[in-house]
């Protein structure tokens, strides 16, 4: 097997593809396991007997797209690259497993323990850290241990492979030869204004591409839905909040808003009693009476050392900071500039001082204090609507009478496939329910799916289509658009080969032609198919031209080569350019292993 992932790793296309594949994995390992435990009973593969389900394919291509990872019009496109790397992550399992790689539960307690994501501010790990990281990920603390078990088998494997493979040093020294070359040449572009005539489309043509490119025009199997959304946010807007309530509320906030904080602090327990303390203290009070600064009197009395020579100056505080309760309530009692009768606390007496608080002007957090009030007003209508719906909608025959029984808005999609979804249908879930057989082939409506914590969904199909090759009529347009392009991009070839036996013969016609000098292959603003054409073409001998053409989608480019020059070889590039081929390299060995797997796995793909 080894020799078989070496022979697939040595070829310069696997080497270039190879860091894409890295790249993906890296974007969907993660997300790949979400729903491990979970069995929708809707397969999207099978690899090597172990299920991919449709749910987990769709919750991994959501969190990419909400992450801001990948745009949202590049869903569909999406979906299959997800399906793919799920494959690839499945095969990659069960080789590690079948090869008796594992990881114990020790080791696995010590990996979370040591990751930085999970550390408080002083690098210590931190458990209410990790629970709310893990959340924001969308991992349980069950999936996230499976997920780092896979990571690390992957891993073991990929080491191994790359640690064992190696490059000569001719080998260094031709790659660094090759990197370091310049070219410099002409191009000129070919559009289809430089045919003879526009390029016309036929019906027989129309035919024949439609009749063999009929996978281009398949329509899916699709769903209309009605669909109602219980929205906390729709209930808090519509509650009405007096102004007396704002004024409380705001009362209530600035009561416990942050404030500056100045004491005196005597301590007792030790040479000094409590009775010794509490009459420092009566000194200390009857001195601030008779006019005596706060500030000065903490210098002269305080016995905490970090803040006496501050003035007392505790800085900013919020209430639980100072983990104690008697000082807090003492504190937060205080209005601005005001001190307090003596505080005890476990081992000292204190004299508090408000010297400013944060407050918000009303009006400026009005908006604020409504969505909160509002808020904590519909907690039960809520949760009470949410059982409501639950209710109404396993009885009900339709959704309309449960809308209006709990005065919700129903909803109407347009027809709808299990991957053409967007808005609040594309929510996980949503679209595996749809499809499901009790709601689709039934008739029932689907149980409540709860979005997130603010939002209860259910949903009814009102009308249903099998997949189906579109009809030629219907996609007229777009059959005529693909057959011009392809027979413009053809003319367009057989009109460069001419051109280029032309210019041989110097009887070309006068062309515009751009010129580059001495163009490296990495820092070009070129375009990759001219650059890559110009790098593939050899070399000119003296005083001589070398054409070809580089095809970049619908474009057809003219390239003259003039001069292959050898740049300066440095140190610094010798070092940078060794790690990048050993990078390389050690790649392609995974890229190898990788379509190795893909070779002898068994894999069956259901969609």
């Amino acid at each position: 097997m080894l020799q078989s992932i070496r022979e697939r790793s040595q070829s310069w296309i696997a080497k270039v593809i190879v860091g894409a594949v890295i790249v993906a994995l890296a974007l969907f390992g993660v997300e790949s396991l979400i729903g491990l435990f979970t069995n929708s009973g809707d397969d999207a593969a099978k690899v090597n007997g172990q299920s991919i389900s449709r749910q987990q394919v769709e919750r991994s291509v959501q969190r990419a797209i909400r992450s801001g990872q990948v745009p949202p019009e590049q869903e569909r496109a999406l979906r299959g690259q997800v399906l793919d790397q799920m494959i690839v992550q499945q095969l990659m399992t069960s080789y590690a497993e079948d090869g008796g790689l594992a990881l114990s539960e020790g080791q696995s307690d010590q990996l979370i323990v040591n990751l930085p994501q999970f550390h408080n501010d002083e690098g210590k790990f931190d458990s209410d850290l990790y629970k709310q990281r893990l959340q924001q990920m969308g991992y349980t603390p069950l999936s996230f241990r499976e997920q780092l078990r896979l990571d690390v088998l992957h891993q073991q494997v990929q080491q191994g492979l790359a640690a064992s493979d190696f490059t000569l040093e001719g080998e260094q020294q031709r790659m660094l030869a090759l990197q370091s070359q310049s070219r410099t040449f002409r191009y000129h572009t070919l559009t289809a204004d430089d045919l003879q005539a526009p390029v016309e489309v036929s019906e027989s043509e129309e035919s024949a591409y439609y009749a063999e490119h009929q996978q281009e025009f398949q329509r899916p199997e699709q769903v209309q839905l009605n669909y109602v959304v219980l929205d906390r946010a729709e209930l808090v807007d519509s509650v009405e909040v007096s102004e007396d309530e704002l004024r409380t509320a705001w009362e209530q906030q600035q009561a416990e808003a942050p404030r500056t904080v100045s004491h005196v602090m005597v301590a007792f327990g030790g040479d000094r009693s409590h009775e010794q303390a509490m009459a420092v203290m009566d000194e200390v009070k009857q001195r601030l009476a008779d006019g005596d600064s706060f500030a000065d009197l903490a210098k002269e009395y305080s016995d905490d050392s970090g803040t006496a020579d501050n003035g007392g100056d505790l800085g900013e505080l919020v209430r639980g900071a100072l983990g104690e309760q008697a000082f807090d309530d003492a504190a937060f009692a205080l209005g601005e500039g005001e001190v307090s009768d003596v505080v005890e606390t476990d081992s000292a007496l204190h004299l508090i001082k408000v010297t400013s608080i944060e407050s918000q002007p009303f009006d400026e957090v009005r908006d604020q204090l409504r969505q909160q009030v509002a808020a904590s007003q519909v907690d039960g209508a809520f949760n009470d609507k949410a059982q409501r719906l639950i209710d109404e909608s396993y009885a009900a025959d339709d959704l309309a009478s449960v809308a209006e029984d709990l005065g919700l808005e129903l909803q109407q999609s347009d027809w709808v496939s299990r991957d053409g979804q967007e808005g609040v249908l594309a929510e996980p879930g949503v679209m595996d329910a749809a499809f499901g057989s009790e709601v689709l082939d039934d008739g029932y409506n689907s149980e409540v799916i709860d979005l997130d914590d603010d939002r209860r969904l259910v949903l009814r199909v009102a009308d249903h289509r099998e997949a189906t090759t579109l009809p030629l009529e219907q996609v007229k347009e777009q059959v005529q658009a693909s057959v011009r392009s392809d027979k413009t991009r053809k003319a367009l070839l057989a009109l460069a080969e001419e051109r280029i036996e032309q210019l041989k013969a110097d009887s070309a016609p006068e062309m515009d032609w751009q010129r580059a000098d001495k163009a490296m292959r990495q820092r070009s603003n070129l375009s990759a198919a001219v650059l890559n054409t110009a790098f593939r073409l050899p070399h000119p001998e003296t005083d001589s031209v070398v054409y070809g053409r580089a095809v970049d989608g619908d474009e057809v480019t003219l390239v003259a080569l003039e001069n292959v020059g050898q740049g300066e070889v440095t140190e610094q590039m010798k070092e940078q350019f060794s790690n990048i081929g050993l990078d390389v390299r050690r790649r392609s060995a995974v890229q190898g292993w990788v379509e190795y797997l893909q070779d002898t796995g068994d894999i069956e793909r259901l969609q």
